[in-house]
């Protein structure tokens, strides 16, 4: 049995990634880390295992190699799309799989790992296929604004209730739309549209453009709203004793 820690800020792609994990019986997840000094801590607890890192995690890799080499473990990490690679390497991890990667690759890059063996694959496979970018543009193309923003919302690991709030509508309206997303994508849940999204690199970056948006929205509607309540405060007649 192979004890595998996976640490990814991402709830989403790490409850995917666990799920597929879980479906070898050689493989065993034994700690799933949220970041990096929940990795750090499970790397020195858990010695002899393959640890599955998003590099979007950024740990100090320095820092990581000495824990790993005292541990007696190996590392693979989760690059983002057409990532380099290079500096993971330079430090000693021993595998390399993209946001894109399928499941039958992750578990070889992993069983490999697990063997001594090191598992790059060429820099090409970092993007998706051209069939991918292809049915990522279409679905892209099909949704609706506001069905992107739920998909974007999607992504970063929301609830619906969560999704009606920050899009000022009820739950309802958003289970509604979301039954028109999944006949779009052909997904059945909301954790097949996150792992459909995030391996269709079009699909990914348009909804990751989106989220920022809604973001920036957000930021710039609370400091309206800070900057009225200050002016009222400042304006509001004296208290009459």
């Amino acid at each position: 049995m192979k004890k595998i820690i996976l640490a990814d800020s991402q709830a989403i792609f790490r409850a995917g990634t666990a799920k597929v994990l879980s479906m070898d019986e050689d493989l065993r997840v034994i700690a799933q880390c949220t970041d990096v000094e929940r990795l750090m801590h499970a790397i020195t607890s858990f010695p002899g295992s393959v640890v599955l890192f998003a590099g979007s995690l950024k740990p100090d890799l320095t820092r990581l190699k000495v824990l790993l080499d005292a541990a007696g473990s190996r590392a693979v990490v989760i690059a983002e799309n057409n990532e380099a690679t290079g500096g993971y390497l330079q430090m000693g991890v021993r595998g390399v799989v993209f946001r894109s990667v399928t499941g039958p690759l992750l578990l070889d890059c992993i069983h490999r790992v697990a063997a001594g063996e090191t598992a790059v694959p060429p820099q090409a496979q970092a993007a998706d296929s051209s069939e991918d970018d292809v049915v990522g543009a279409r679905v892209r193309d099909r949704l609706t604004p506001k069905e992107m923003r739920i998909v974007a919302l999607i992504v970063q690991g929301c609830k619906n209730r969560e999704i009606a709030q920050r899009l000022k509508t009820t739950e309802q309206v958003i289970k509604n739309y979301l039954r028109s997303i999944y006949d779009k994508t052909g997904v059945s849940d909301r954790l097949e549209l996150a792992l459909f999204t995030i391996h269709h690199r079009v699909l990914a970056q348009a909804a990751a453009e989106v989220g920022n948006k809604l973001e920036a929205e957000e930021r710039a509607a609370a400091q309206a709203a800070a900057q009225a309540a200050s002016h009222r405060s400042v304006v509001a007649p004296p208290a009459v004793a």
